[in-house]
């Protein structure tokens, strides 16, 4: 499963009925991942990111504190942050490096607007700042930030919370190759991934007890009916993930409790779901240091060992476009 290209306007609700038309008709059945970030989808993961089986950003911000001055120092003027959510990982970063960083633009991409203003909030506060927002998907983030680009010195991308994980491997070949081709050498590239952990570990951080992940999930077909006349039954369906281990993923679906009849008015779609027949709503494949560095290299950057959190086991690793 891959996240979805836009062609027409991408947080518009024409782009929206065309993806999930699309989408919802393959098999097996998907739906964008993307589009589980609308305002309260946006604001349940930001729950479940304090949540003590999800440790992921915990594990993150652990290592973005340890190594900001390295991260951020006096060079760079620009950092776009692609999927920047509520700005909490940048402003940790930005904190930490102290008087070590020099003034920055800050351009922020991400497909919910009230994540952008969030963020925008939050970075607003530091001193030689300049907030830009980009409502949008990350490729054409990247082109309008080197477009706007008005300062000289070397720009900074950045990638999080193992957003790269929601890619499959075709598709993140693919997008790691257009940053590289949207940075100059001597840019550098920021990128943080999720590394391999037990079975068990895995499924818990996905399907958590207290149900925030189910609720986010499930919000996804609460908003199909909201924004496209959608008749999708909500108690008709389960959150349900699985650890696929020969892709190394973990995945995320709906699975339907009965045969129903579905209906998307404004996506002109009308289907059948079987009893047990499952939606495919996200991907998020783990890796080992190894293939980390082997990734980044093909796509044009050299890089250094990662940063590991031993804890938690997340990696953190600082590129360098050639």
């Amino acid at each position: 499963m891959r996240p979805a290209l836009a062609t027409t306007a991408p947080g518009s609700r024409e782009r929206f009925a065309i993806d999930v038309r699309e989408f919802l008709t393959q098999r097996p059945r998907q739906l964008p991942s993307r589009y589980l970030y609308d305002e309260l989808g946006s604001a349940l993961f930001e729950a479940i990111c304090q949540l003590p089986w999800y440790p992921l950003t915990r594990a993150e911000l652990r290592l973005l504190h340890a190594h900001a001055r390295e991260i951020l120092d006096a060079g760079v003027t620009t950092a776009i942050e692609l999927g920047s959510g509520s700005g909490a990982k940048l402003s940790a970063l930005i904190a930490a490096a102290g008087s070590g960083r020099g003034p920055l633009d800050l351009h922020l991409v991400d497909v919910s607007e009230s994540a952008l203003a969030q963020a925008r909030y939050a970075l607003e506060s530091f001193q030689d700042v300049r907030v830009l927002t980009h409502r949008t998907t990350y490729e054409i983030g990247l082109e309008e930030s080197r477009l706007a680009r008005t300062v000289p010195g070397r720009r900074l991308a950045l990638l999080l919370g193992s957003n790269i994980g929601n890619f499959d491997p075709p598709g993140r070949d693919a997008f790691l190759a257009s940053v590289r081709a949207a940075l100059e050498p001597g840019d550098g590239f920021l990128l943080g991934v999720d590394l391999v952990k037990p079975g068990p570990t895995l499924l818990l951080a996905y399907d958590d007890p207290l149900g925030v992940t189910a609720a986010f999930n499930l919000n996804l077909l609460a908003r199909i009916n909201r924004e496209l006349q959608g008749h999708f039954e909500l108690d008709s369906f389960a959150h349900h993930v699985l650890w696929n281990q020969a892709q190394s993923r973990i995945e995320m679906h709906l699975r339907g409790l009965r045969r129903q009849r579905i209906d998307i008015r404004a996506a002109d779609l009308d289907f059948v779901m079987a009893e047990g027949e499952m939606i495919w709503t996200e991907s998020s494949y783990k890796y080992d240091p190894p293939e980390i560095i082997s990734m980044l290299v093909r796509a044009g950057f050299s890089v250094g060992a990662p940063w590991i959190d031993t804890v938690d086991r997340f990696a953190l690793t600082l590129a360098e476009a050639v």
